[in-house]
């Protein structure tokens, strides 16, 4: 054996005695991504000239609804036949005041006394964006792991519920009281994300369902911690709400206070998103991060602990959901909160998510938007247009957006190559199955 080498001796070996070999180059294939990854690759894929049209598609929709709601659409639409004019002037008179009054109550009032009341309703788009931005960019970040995080509404409920628990009772400086209530509260949401990652990881159990089941816990948790005394209820009352959050602890006015909607924790999403980008994008940990949402077995196959990654995941995403939340209890919310402090924004986040296709700038642009929308939707209840309306359009933009056919059916859009190639493979079957 002195005078064998090493190499010799295996190959003098018998075949099953020699270590398996279970490599891409020794032909074992690696296993395709889940068929949820690629649902939700081929939903975040889309270009910038489809999300413009989903959401012009979706503002069409809603002016049909503005016009066919509307009064005198309905007793011109009476004598269509004999005077169409009268229709057609009562939908476009109808449709202009609905959207004029979405922009008045959104972006820009030529209507205010001074400056400042017209550009008003722009910092409350902004106030009311920060935490679908927050929420949204937890959601984004999920997603982009392949990970449908559908539990932003709990991880907020968490995350404030941490905050009145831990930084409420305190009798601090600002300059202590505001940033410890701030990660009080992100803390929280990391955590209960956490938990999703963890069992994920751990059993495998599909993070739809757990972040679904553990929204109702969070729901009821805090529910009943708002109805105990000496928890987090109001003392002197039985009102399930906590007290006022301190002075101390809130986010002081960015532009004074002739705009209260608008306080420095939009400074803080900003950052927020600043940070997203450059994990995501620019670090090594958002390359593993996002080779675990391209194929999670290719990423296990090159070294990547995928489990690890999962866990962090749903820790970042907790934890802007708990940054959203911040924004409602150190902001506009001075009076206490209760159980549905949330106010749909966990929801609403996955829609922001979607439209922004998971990117952090994206999902910021998004964020906006819906601020906008929903900033707007006050002034276009004035004018006796239901506000349901603005959640239709809202719905309905994230329905073009999940759907990418039917907007190119639409617009008469072109095919895309994964589009082609899965026609091409379904008629190649049908002839399969005809021979």
């Amino acid at each position: 054996m002195s005078g064998v080498t090493p190499g010799a001796a295996d190959a003098a070996r018998p075949a099953e005695q020699l270590p398996p070999i279970s490599t891409p180059l020794a032909g074992e294939e690696i296993p395709p991504p889940p068929r949820s990854n690629v649902v939700l690759k081929e939903m975040l894929r889309g270009s910038a000239v489809t999300t413009f049209l989903a959401i012009v598609l979706a503002m069409i929709v809603g002016g049909v609804l503005i016009a066919i709601t509307n009064e005198d659409v309905q007793a011109a639409a009476g004598y269509f036949f004999s005077r169409p004019g009268d229709t057609f002037a009562a939908v476009w008179n109808a449709v202009y005041s609905g959207y004029e009054a979405l922009f008045r109550g959104a972006v820009f009032n030529p209507r205010g006394a001074d400056f400042a009341a017209q550009i008003r309703p722009l910092t409350n788009s902004l106030g009311f964006a920060a935490p679908l931005i927050a929420a949204g960019l937890g959601v984004a970040l999920a997603f982009r792991v392949g990970l449908f995080n559908i539990g932003a509404r709990g991880q907020m409920l968490i995350g404030a519920m941490f905050a009145g628990l831990f930084a409420f009772n305190l009798d601090l400086p600002m300059w202590i009281h505001l940033p410890l209530t701030l990660m009080a509260g992100i803390l929280g949401g990391a955590l209960w994300g956490g938990i999703v990652g963890l069992l994920k990881a751990k059993t495998g159990a599909h993070e739809v369902i757990l972040t679904i089941m553990l929204n109702y816990v969070a729901f009821y948790l805090l529910l009943w911690m708002l109805r105990s005394p000496g928890l987090l209820q109001m003392p002197g009352t039985n009102q399930p709400q906590t007290k006022p959050t301190p002075a101390s602890a809130q986010f002081p006015d960015l532009l004074g206070p002739l705009f209260p909607a608008l306080d420095w924790g939009f400074v803080v999403v900003v950052l927020a998103t600043l940070l997203v980008w450059w994990l995501i994008e620019r670090s090594s940990l958002g390359l593993r991060l996002r080779a675990v949402g391209e194929n999670p077995h290719a990423a296990r196959a090159a070294g990547i602990n995928v489990e690890r990654l999962y866990v962090y995941a749903m820790l970042f995403a907790g934890g802007l959901a708990g940054l959203a939340a911040m924004n409602q209890i150190q902001g506009n919310v001075t009076t206490g909160f209760g159980a549905t402090i949330d106010a749909g924004i966990g929801f609403d986040a996955i829609t922001v998510a979607l439209l922004g296709r998971s990117r952090a700038w994206g999902t910021f642009a998004a964020g906006i938007l819906f601020g906008a929308l929903k900033a707007g939707s006050f002034s276009m209840q004035a004018q006796g247009i239901p506000v349901d309306i603005v959640l239709v359009v809202q719905s309905l933009i994230v329905l073009f957006i999940a759907a990418p056919p039917l907007l190119r059916a639409v617009f008469f859009l072109p095919k895309t190559d994964l589009e082609k190639a899965a026609k091409a493979r379904a008629k190649a079957a049908k002839k399969a199955v005809a021979a």
